[in-house]
């Protein structure tokens, strides 16, 4: 008796804790690549601000992508007498995983914790003093980020010919920074009007 024929059934690769890989999925999702060229469209797109990008976080992340099974090689490139270059592509099985990665990350609001938020609820503890310096001093910085995403955001429109699409999270973190700049300067203001109420007894220099 012939044996039955079953369809092959693409193995989901466990997706990474680290979120550098999001960023060289969706890279592959443009086109085949070398991690010499990701890092050069990382950096042309100002996302290595987003993500901690350095060439040995970048070959680690493309190495465990590829033995977890989300990409493949895909050949080699070569310029003049450079090294020869591996190329890599998605498998079949990591570019629906990463859509539906993408999918939930997009859909779903997930708790994130980042340190401002943490310290911010204990800003009485600094003095009205310390604390509106150290406002203001957050608001400057929030507005020099804001600047330089500004110019990242124009170069790779402008001089790199990068679609809006691939660079519209730059939008999103410009509108967050805006957001973040807003309420710093609200509160500072407060804080120096004496109109935020403080802790007794913590209201020194």
């Amino acid at each position: 008796m012939p044996a039955r024929e079953t369809s092959a059934v693409p193995h989901k690769p466990k997706r990474p804790a680290n979120a550098l890989a999001l960023a060289v999925l969706g890279l592959l999702l443009e086109q085949p690549m070398h991690p010499h060229a990701m890092a050069g469209a990382l950096r042309e797109r100002g996302m290595d601000r987003t993500f901690k990008l350095t060439t040995g976080s970048l070959y680690d992340t493309v190495r465990a992508l590829t033995r977890d099974g989300w990409i493949e090689a895909d050949g080699t490139e070569q310029v003049g007498n450079r090294p020869a270059r591996t190329v890599y592509r998605h498998t079949a099985a990591g570019r629906e995983g990463f859509t539906d990665w993408l999918d939930e990350l997009i859909r779903e609001p997930s708790p994130e914790y980042p340190r401002f938020l943490s310290a911010v609820g204990y800003l009485g503890a600094l003095g009205r003093v310390r604390a509106a310096g150290a406002l203001r001093e957050r608001a400057a910085a929030l507005r020099e980020r804001i600047e330089q995403g500004a110019e990242d955001y124009r170069t790779a429109r402008e001089e790199h010919g990068a679609p809006r699409l691939f660079v519209i999270e730059a939008e999103y973190a410009a509108a967050m920074a805006r957001a973040e700049l807003a309420w710093v300067e609200h509160t500072a203001d407060e804080v120096e009007r004496g109109t935020l109420a403080w802790p007794e007894g913590a209201d020194g220099e």
